[in-house]
């Protein structure tokens, strides 16, 4: 058994709320451990902790670009494999129309998110109708296929071996953010039935199946979707982000972990949805500065007015290792206690993982190599 060294002390200049009623002039850096959950210190600096004018080394924050990955494969296991590490892999395909062949993952859990189009997602268990903002949780070892109306870009994180849970919400009880009862599942309906093979004829249909990173492929005479029913606690999961209805204060800014949505055993994945702004006049309203030094952290941006960043748009990723101080853009800091907005509308996807990210081989221009000046003094910034 073990315990952090806790030593809970006031030293200079300081508040005794965090987030709230800073000290005139200062800028309030938080350092943490376990991802806002542990033990924490709050240091209030003359100047905003992110005011470097140089930066050498591989550390740097970055950003990608998604919307500049122009093929569009077929498959899902095609899709441009953006961060990964061991326990985690984020992808991002660009499909369209209708897949070929059938997808399974014996890797572990797979994560949908839609960004952009609509369609039908086939699997062993039935039929799910897609849309912009939906999640969708596949099981490891579900048999798969998508059906959609054009074009579509979807966000795909894998649980490498590994399962997805719900988090543990606390005081605030199960039903907060959303009641499980608005989790949607497949349905075997006329739609299901119609795209099986109807018995004694025969069709080609194949099924790519991925385990240790190799794809296997196996041919049936039939389509194996061909269940008639079902019964039991495991099932593909669907959630649409319209649907969240995300924890607030109006006197507090509430960390990114308080909208954590799913829950794996080396990373989390938050959902940052529409809410009020704080209220209260000495309360900050935009993210505070930060260095959560126990995760890697990734933000994907699905729509919206990305308030506490600047020149970031829809279908953009931005990743922040560990180690360093990051938070709000220069121009966000203008509406640090007074907002231009009574509430927030971006929509924006959270990864958090525990163990460092690796930056998969995406094709070049696909990366802002200017990103990490963003943060600087307009001076100093690279035009």
């Amino acid at each position: 058994m073990r315990d952090y060294i806790r030593l809970s002390k006031v030293e200079g200049t300081a508040s005794r709320q965090a987030h709230t009623d800073l000290p005139e002039g200062t800028y309030e850096r938080e350092m943490s451990k376990e991802g806002f959950f542990g033990p924490a210190a709050h240091l209030y600096h003359q100047r905003p902790p992110t005011g470097w004018i140089d930066w050498e080394g591989p550390l740097r924050p970055r950003a990608f670009d998604l919307n500049r990955l122009n093929h569009r494969p077929n498959s899902p296991f095609k899709a441009a494999a953006v961060l990964h590490n061991a326990h985690v892999k984020l992808r991002f395909w660009r499909a369209s129309g209708k897949m070929e062949r059938l997808a399974r993952n014996g890797d572990g859990d797979e994560l949908l998110f839609v960004h952009d189009g609509a369609g039908q997602l086939f699997c062993d268990f039935g039929r799910l109708d897609l849309r912009a903002g939906d999640y969708v949780m596949l099981p490891r070892g579900t048999m798969w296929r998508t059906e959609f109306d054009g074009d579509a870009d979807l966000l795909m994180i894998e649980a490498t071996n590994d399962s997805y849970h719900l988090p543990d919400k606390g005081l605030v009880g199960h039903h907060a953010i959303f009641d499980p009862a608005m989790l949607d599942s497949p349905v075997m309906d006329d739609a299901f039935r119609a795209q099986q093979t109807p018995v004694g004829k025969e069709e080609v249909w194949r099924v790519d199946i991925k385990r240790r990173d190799v794809l296997s492929t196996v041919t049936y005479p039939y389509n194996p979707l061909d269940a008639v029913g079902w019964k039991g606690d495991l099932t593909p999961v669907k959630i649409n982000v319209e649907h969240f209805r995300p924890l607030m204060s109006h006197r507090y800014h509430l960390p990114p972990s308080a909208h954590t949505t799913f829950v794996a055993r080396r990373f989390v994945i938050c959902t940052f949805c529409p809410r009020p702004m704080e209220m209260d006049p000495v309360a900050l309203k935009v993210p505070f500065f930060h260095n959560n030094d126990d995760f890697d952290e990734a933000l994907f941006y699905h729509r919206g007015d990305f308030f506490s960043r600047d020149n970031i748009e829809r279908g953009m990723i931005t990743f922040h290792p560990c180690g360093f101080t990051h938070g709000p853009h220069p121009k966000a800091l203008a509406g640090m206690f007074k907002p231009r907005k009574t509430e927030t509308d971006e929509y924006a996807v959270m990864l958090d993982t525990r163990d460092a990210l690796e930056i998969g081989p995406l094709p070049e221009g696909v990366e802002n190599h200017a990103y990490v000046n963003s943060w600087m003094p307009k001076k100093e910034a690279a035009e």
